[in-house]
């Protein structure tokens, strides 16, 4: 079993700190949003606003099937919480293959073109670009799941009895 050392949990900017900030956050909305139904047909604040200023702008009615309502929001929070706690399970597409399973499959299946490359200097290459979109996402993340979290009790009223 791999051992993480102090040094690396104490740092504000470890992927692991970034882990756990997010999962508190979907675990703060999940623990605040008591009924989840409630958030149906409430829709994003960011969203309502790009879709005023898109309305004013060209006098096209926004574009359905790109539309989430906080409900929808937070099932996908909630979904990547259990993803990144539980790992990626089985899913029912590709008869059943996991992601890593596909992508392995993806990858046997690329042909193998010209000369051998370093390799290890492309995946280093790719694991900080990948890096650094993880930390990203994850810090939009936890800010959507405070937001969604703060707009519930807003809209709700259960900021006076909440911790």
């Amino acid at each position: 079993m791999m051992q993480i050392s102090s040094d690396s949990a104490s740092n504000k900017h470890s992927l692991i700190n970034v882990m756990h900030r997010f999962i508190a956050a979907a675990n703060n909305m999940d623990e605040t949003i008591m009924v989840p139904s409630l958030l149906r047909d409430l829709p994003l604040e960011e969203q309502a606003a790009s879709q005023l200023e898109a309305n004013n702008n060209n006098n096209e009615p926004p574009c359905p099937n790109k539309q989430r309502d906080m409900y929808e929001h937070y099932l996908l929070l909630k979904s990547i919480k259990n993803d990144m706690e539980w790992g990626l399970l089985k899913r029912e597409m590709s008869s059943g293959a996991s992601f890593l399973e596909m992508a392995v499959k993806q990858e046997e299946q690329q042909p193998v073109t010209g000369e051998l490359q370093d390799v290890s200097s492309d995946l280093e290459h790719q694991f900080h670009y990948h890096l650094r979109g993880l930390f990203g996402v994850l810090s939009k993340l936890t800010l959507q799941a405070d937001d969604l979290t703060n707009r519930y009790k807003r809209e709700i009223g259960g900021g006076n009895f909440m911790r």
